[in-house]
């Protein structure tokens, strides 16, 4: 190994390897590596502007080789004659690359398994597929990573397919209970395991290794270093913080004013509505269709004077007949494949996928977004379908301008988001707020809030979008939603289903962001008309306005939004505190008691924010629960009772509340 120091970056050299170590942000250090002669020079994340620290650089040369070291604050890395790395947290050991080769490694075993820590196998046409190997240590949990549909908060024994795809979301941060956090800093499709034997991170087409690690003494503290250099959520206005109403489709504009003054007349409040897809003429035509639409900006207008936003759905979809497709299709601001065909998605159409990677797609999907829904009075867009989603997955058959999508396809829904943010921000000093399915990391700065999918309508999905939650929240996105109720259900009159869509709204009460939607069944609604593509033909849904599960279950929801108005206050507070920190509203409860070793193994309860400690149901005919208490002295919302902590109680969960606890 030939170590040279570069300014404030240790540089090491093997076999045709450039390994480079250097300071980013407080305790913190970025790993880069390469086989070509020069790196990328692609930040991806690390997008913020930030003190990068004054590093230490320390080379010598020991009895078995070279050898160095680079320290930053709390964190230190060195370096050993085979290329080896170990991290240090204030001198104590919390990574080491996995080595199971001749020499390189302290450990003497299973030298002849030829396990390196940093593999490049290479593709025919010049990138790479790369493989880091890293110890495992038993007594470690870790978090984080995004959204995955699986009930595990607690990520150790997981593999994770590092893709996006509809309700699985690639955050690749993850929080170590060790005290360190870890950003995979790379948008290749790939894999992360977090094994028992060892934890390997894959990426399957790249030019470099890009990681970044951070050491803190809390949770918060790693969120807050990981959020200053990949950046932090805007404000979240006041007037969002309340109901959003939504459903599978309303299909025309008399629908929705008619939902909306229902609202008023019944006491629902409501701060914005939501046009989802369909309302145009075919996907890529970006714009209302007059048959069901004669007017829009007069619906707006009359939303905005009852105080109600409105929110359009927008998809990346480019039928081929849509106005737009051939214009670009010849532009090249389409999702391109590698062999066959055009057709990247197949629903209700034809459609190859907008690129938006290419920046001169983003400037042209805005200016059509603009004209036809943004200067009319459309407050926030719901970009929805944002993965992209595919025909299929399989990513070695799509290319975008950025490259192709197995080097960087899991970026493509920040890039999305920002056809829009980037140009909302110029065009008025207002907080911009979208709603999207995807997300990768720093997508946080982009206004975004993220839901999680179109999950089933079960109490095993409910449950999972709680792991979910807590763990995109420790990665950074603190802007979160479910489908209250799920997406998927069969039967609206099914009383099983209106106990879930209870006790799902009681918990998204105290979730970010309050919103009804859901594909509701059966589908015997009559069409509007007979044509054979969008508008009227495509099914609705059944009603999911609060009164359309009869009068007990109405009264249930208006109490519990009677208490989320209570609530806004302090919401707002969580809101700035994101926006501050980068901590989340949903936190698991090792997140406030980092040295409460039984709050680093509850994860079926956890915080909204640092006040509240809530308790979801989620079981079907559940009527209490155990609740474990960390120290102090805690007070259930509905009774006033109080308690002391440090220990489990019973809870009652009547059907009109879940147990919630107010720290005293």
């Amino acid at each position: 190994m030939i170590f040279t120091q570069d300014g404030n970056a240790l540089v090491a050299k093997r076999q045709g390897e450039t390994l480079r170590i250097e300071p980013w942000g407080k305790d913190a250090l970025r790993v880069r590596s390469t086989m070509y002669p020069e790196f990328t020079g692609r930040d991806w994340a690390l997008t913020e502007q930030v003190e990068k620290g004054q590093a230490k650089v320390v080379i010598s040369q020991r009895e078995d080789g070279p050898f160095a070291e680079i320290s930053n604050g709390a964190i230190k890395a060195t370096v050993n004659f085979a290329g080896v790395m170990t991290i240090y947290k204030n001198d104590k050991m919390v990574v080491r690359e996995y080595y199971r080769s001749y020499g390189g490694t302290e450990s003497k075993e299973s030298r002849c398994l030829k396990y390196i820590n940093r593999d490049y196998k290479p593709h025919v046409g010049g990138d790479y597929r790369f493989t880091l190997k890293l110890e495992s240590n038993d007594e470690e949990k870790f978090f984080g990573m995004g959204q995955y549909q699986h009930p595990y908060t607690n990520l150790k024994g997981c593999v994770l397919d590092l893709e996006q795809r509809n309700s699985q979301i690639t955050v690749p941060f993850a929080v170590s209970s060790l005290g360190y956090g870890f950003l995979w800093n790379n948008p290749a499709v790939g894999r992360c395991s977090f094994g028992n034997n060892y934890t390997e991170w894959v990426a399957e087409a790249t030019k470099e290794m890009d990681y970044w690690i951070t050491v803190a003494e809390s949770p918060k503290a790693l969120l807050e270093n990981y959020t200053a250099v990949t950046g932090r959520a805007p404000q979240m206005p006041e007037d969002l913080m309340g109901l959003w109403q939504c459903k599978l489709r309303y299909r025309t504009q008399k629908e929705v004013l008619e939902v909306a003054h229902k609202c008023k007349e019944n006491g629902v409040p409501i701060d914005c509505i939501v046009i989802d897809f369909f309302h145009w003429t075919v996907q890529g035509d970006y714009k209302f269709d007059e048959t069901y639409w004669p007017d829009p900006k007069a619906m707006i207008d009359e939303l905005h004077e009852m105080g109600i936003k409105v929110v359009v759905s927008v998809w990346p979809s480019v039928d081929k007949r849509s106005e737009h497709f051939y214009e670009m299709l010849e532009r090249g601001l389409l999702i391109k494949t590698e062999r066959g065909g055009l057709q990247t998605y197949d629903y209700q159409g034809d459609c190859t996928e907008l690129d938006a990677t290419n920046p001169e797609t983003r400037e042209y999907i805005w200016e059509i977004c603009k004209k036809n829904y943004y200067d009319l009075g459309i407050d926030m867009f719901w970009l929805d379908n944002s993965e992209p989603d595919y025909v299929k997955y399989d990513f070695d058959y799509y290319r975008y301008y950025l490259g192709t999508a197995l080097s960087c396809s899991n970026i493509y829904p920040q890039y999305y988001s920002r056809v829009f943010y980037d140009h909302m921000v110029k065009e008025s000093d207002k907080p911009v707020v979208n709603l999207l399915r995807s997300a990768w990391a720093g997508s946080q700065k982009y206004g975004n809030v993220v839901w999680s999918g179109d999950v089933p309508s079960t109490f095993e999905a409910f449950a999972d979008q709680i792991a979910a939650g807590l763990n995109m929240g420790l990665a950074g996105i603190p802007w979160w939603t479910t489908d209250i109720g799920g997406f998927m259900t069969d039967d609206v009159k099914d009383p099983d289903f209106r106990e879930l869509l209870i006790r799902w709204y009681e918990f998204a009460v105290f979730s970010p962001v309050l919103r009804m939607h859901g594909d509701r069944g059966p589908y015997d609604i009559p069409p509007l008309d007979n044509r054979d593509f969008g508008g009227g033909y495509l099914h609705t849904g059944q009603d999911n306005e609060l009164w359309s599960y009869g009068e007990e279950n109405f009264k249930i929801m208006k109490d519990q939004l009677s208490l989320r108005h209570s609530l806004i206050p302090y919401i707002k507070s969580l809101y700035e505190e994101a926006s501050a920190n980068g901590s989340p509203l949903l936190r698991t409860l090792f997140y406030e008691f980092p040295e409460d070793k039984k709050a680093w193994e509850v994860y079926d309860e956890y915080m909204f924010g640092s006040k509240y400690l809530v308790a979801p149901i989620l079981h079907l005919h559940e009527f209490e629960r155990e609740v474990y208490l960390p120290e102090g002295t805690w007070k259930e919302i509905r009774s006033g009772k109080v308690y002391m902590g440090s220990q489990v109680i019973k809870a009652d969960a009547p059907i009109e509340a879940i147990p919630v606890f107010e720290r005293q």
